[in-house]
């Protein structure tokens, strides 16, 4: 897979089949490396636009989604053996972030506790993605997170 591919994408996303997205795919090793190169990669994405100039993302966003490929990568290092594909894309409402992994045991957000001392990752992709949502492959599962570029509406708002 190449190191940065990006292009326009007609989209199975939730912007339906008009939508379109920049989107770029990282091939990693799953070594315990390849995180921070994630998150470098994921940021980089995020900041610059196809031309090279600086993007309308904002610097807040970026750290966001730096977050959810940390915590998703961080989980497919810790939990599968091997290769590891992380795609973005770039919606104009959003940033989808997809994790493919070659685990078949599909993750699930434990109950918030405390007093627990890590497993908190999806919890926190949880909270701050719109969606979220893991799907079995025929090698493996894609956790997808897609992050809303401007905030809603607290959960437990009006």
């Amino acid at each position: 897979m190449a190191d940065r591919e990006e292009k326009a994408h007609e989209g199975e996303c939730h912007g339906g089949p008009d939508a379109e997205a920049t989107e770029t795919t990282l091939a990693l090793s799953g070594d315990a490396g390849c995180i921070a190169e994630a998150r470098r990669r994921a940021a980089a994405f995020l900041t610059l636009d196809r031309a090279g100039h600086r993007s309308r993302v904002s610097e807040r966003f970026v750290g966001l989604a730096e977050l959810v490929v940390s915590e998703l990568v961080t989980n497919a290092c810790k939990y599968a053996p091997g290769p590891i594909l992380v795609r973005l894309r770039l919606f104009a409402e959003a940033v989808e972030v997809e994790v493919w992994d070659s685990s078949p045991v599909l993750p699930a957000a434990r109950r918030a506790d405390p007093a627990r001392v890590g497993q908190h990752g999806l919890e926190i992709v949880k909270a701050v993605a719109a969606d979220l949502a893991v799907l079995r492959e025929s090698v493996g599962k894609r956790v997808v997170a897609r992050i809303p570029l401007e905030p809603g509406p607290p959960a437990d708002g009006p």
